[in-house]
């Protein structure tokens, strides 16, 4: 994306986030965007009189800088420009380092005497607590020079966010880390982000569509729900090869990438002004009397699937398998889902659904564990034996005569 520069206009970049407890969902992509809108709107072109950081190991540390460091680096700086490239987000100065930052699951950038946020983070607040400065949970505090003075916090509640600081001149920031090492931005490098671009990377690869459009080496900012919305729009079934579709369904996931990608920034990712026909507003409660709907209002039933560790909401009927799927899929209706599931209360429920699906995208698939029958291979020589028999027992196929409960059963006898 190029830096939005000083006066610029980018109202319809970008939408508002807000802490885990008062969230209705979130966007990880979409609140970039609109944390940059109101650093545009506000601090570029403002020199930096104070600074204040709190050393946090997880914040600053884990992305190689300290809080010290950070003060020292920024104090005393005017703000060139503001940018963002999927899920990351950076401010120049007149001289470098210069700061890139990351909101993780729970970060925010607050501006004092505007609320930067979605309407409902400010309505769930207690009297007096939307105009408390510093906000909670802050990690750093600035504040310009002159009159009125701006300033400006960014908090982060679970720590998953990252501070860093990029030494290279202010235009050259995109070609290096962290993000020289992510692909276009599905909004902002149109330029880059062509549908011939997502072809070559489809035929180039093998592995399940869905997996493709959340490697952020790819296309920057997708997390899990945008890519179910974006594959069920295009009709297309999301454990599918992507070197294993044709050029009608390659155009049709490129066009729905830009119009849901787009469509939520120019909505300022309030869900309330997306479309209807959106999964999104049927997905999260996994059916159930008080668990909301299983069935899309067309009358589309709504289902699971799980491999690897990422859950996807799909519609069957709706996006059909036209080539080659994962072996290992395995498939959940949202009814039965419900059954072991608690009845969703408005907010928590579908706030912890939203971020365990955002976590999903951003985290590696849980590693293996070893099967029993494996450790038991390992134990001392005198117990090889027992063993090796107890093992075979335990997989007699439901084939077998008398079905799993009669292997069951031999079993049981055969240890006495």
């Amino acid at each position: 994306m190029p830096e939005i520069a000083e006066g610029e206009n980018v109202c319809s970049r970008g939408p508002l986030s807000f802490p885990p407890s008062l969230t209705d969902q979130r966007f990880p992509y979409i609140s970039v965007a609109r944390c940059v809108h109101f650093l545009q709107l506000h601090l570029v072109g403002k020199t930096i009189a104070r600074v204040t950081a709190i050393d946090d190991a997880n914040v600053f540390g884990k992305a190689g800088t300290s809080a010290s460091e950070f003060e020292k680096a920024i104090r005393g700086k005017r703000v060139v420009s503001a940018g963002r490239q999927g899920k990351y987000f950076w401010i120049t100065f007149d001289r470098p380092p210069h700061a890139v930052m990351h909101l993780g699951m729970t970060g925010w950038v607050h501006i004092k005497g505007d609320r930067t946020a979605y309407t409902n983070y400010y309505k769930k607040m207690k009297e007096g607590e939307a105009d408390m400065w510093p906000p909670k949970y802050w990690k750093f505090q600035l504040e310009t020079e002159g009159n009125p003075k701006v300033e400006v916090a960014y908090t982060d509640p679970r720590r998953f966010g990252r501070v860093r600081l990029v030494d290279c001149p202010g235009q050259d920031i995109r070609r290096h880390s962290p993000l020289k090492e992510n692909g276009p931005d599905p909004v902002a490098d149109l330029d880059v982000f062509t549908q011939g671009y997502l072809e070559k990377r489809m035929k180039s690869r093998h592995v399940p569509i869905k997996a493709l459009l959340l490697d952020q080496s790819h296309i920057s900012g997708i997390g899990n729900w945008v890519a179910d919305e974006v594959l069920y729009q295009a009709r297309v079934h999301p454990e599918q090869y992507c070197d294993d579709f044709g050029d009608d369904e390659i155009g049709r996931i490129y066009d729905s990438i830009r119009d849901v990608c787009q469509t939520a920034v120019d909505k300022l990712g309030d869900s309330d002004e997306f479309p209807d026909h959106w999964l999104f507003n049927h997905r999260w409660g996994k059916g159930g009397k008080n668990g909301g709907s299983s069935v899309h209002p067309n009358g589309e039933k709504l289902a699971f699937l799980t491999v690897g560790g990422r859950t996807s909401c799909y519609a069957p009927s709706r996006q059909k398998k036209t080539g080659r799927v994962v072996a290992s899929v395995k498939e959940e209706p949202l009814e039965e889902a419900s059954a072991a599931a608690p009845p969703k209360t408005k907010g928590k429920a579908r706030k912890k659904a939203v971020e365990k699906e955002e976590s999903d995208a951003d985290e590696p698939p849980p590693a293996k564990k070893r099967r029993g029958g494996a450790k038991r291979a390992d134990s001392a020589a005198a117990s090889k034996e027992k063993s090796k028999v107890k093992t075979e027992l335990d997989v007699v196929p439901e084939s077998s005569s008398g079905g799993l409960d009669s292997g069951r059963r031999r079993s049981s006898r055969l240890r006495k």
